[in-house]
């Protein structure tokens, strides 16, 4: 008789783990896209690549996210140096991946075009649901962090100060960057509007209520779906 060859359990882990994180950089990119739609901003770690995307168009977004992560994670090993985990230079396709579906994202909705002030804000509030729904996803995966996180976690470890003052202190450096940007190239606020602060206000709560919302689930599932072959 023929022996059927199982996955090692905690290979289909990771797997599972690493489909689920891919997912949500997936509802993370249409965020960004819905949001970018909206011409009221984008989240603030995506603002520097959102500003260039409008002054230097022959590269798309989704190009200019992956130049923007690339430099983040140079910063990392920049930072961290003999410290750097090798595993995170996954990170890398992961960014390609994530600018990849956020021009799709944005070909995906290129027929709609908001007329209406009350449209764009919809459409803000939209972006921001789907990015936080996307973000929550990634964190339940737990298995590598986006760039913008991972290089947060290096700067807070190498300066010693605590994740979430250091997470602010980035995101309040990415919008001043963006707004410098837009002035030195536009003379005026381009990219960056009340869309960038709604995100940053408001995305952690998004996060929060879906971690709340699906972690349970989801944790129970991938336990469950490797049980099986872990009792054979």
């Amino acid at each position: 008789m023929k022996q059927h060859k199982h996955i090692n359990p905690f290979a289909q882990d990771i797997i599972q783990r690493y489909l689920l994180f891919i997912i949500g950089l997936f509802f993370s990119a249409m965020g960004v896209a819905i949001t970018k739609k909206g011409e009221l901003g984008v989240s603030p770690i995506s603002s520097v690549a959102n500003v260039m995307s409008i002054r230097l168009s022959q590269l798309s977004l989704g190009y200019w996210l992956i130049i923007w992560n690339c430099a983040l994670i140079l910063g990392q090993i920049l930072l961290l140096r003999q410290k750097f985990q090798w595993i995170q230079l996954l990170q890398v396709p992961l960014s390609f991946l994530f600018g990849w579906f956020t021009d799709f994202g944005v070909w995906l909705i290129s027929f709609f075009t908001p007329t209406k002030y009350w449209m764009q804000i919809c459409l803000v509030i939209a972006g921001t649901i789907v990015l936080g729904f996307g973000i929550s996803l990634a964190v339940i995966a737990n298995v590598i962090l986006n760039s913008g996180e991972a290089f947060v976690k290096a700067l807070s470890d190498t300066i010693h100060k605590e994740f979430g003052n250091v997470k602010v202190f980035f995101d309040i450096s990415c919008v001043g960057i963006a707004v410098l940007l837009s002035f030195l190239f536009f003379h005026k606020l381009v990219g960056t509007r009340e869309g960038t602060i709604f995100a940053a206000l408001c995305t952690g709560f998004v996060v929060k209520f879906f971690n709340r919302l699906l972690k349970k689930t989801l944790e129970t599932f991938l336990v469950k779906s490797i049980e099986p072959d872990m009792k054979k």
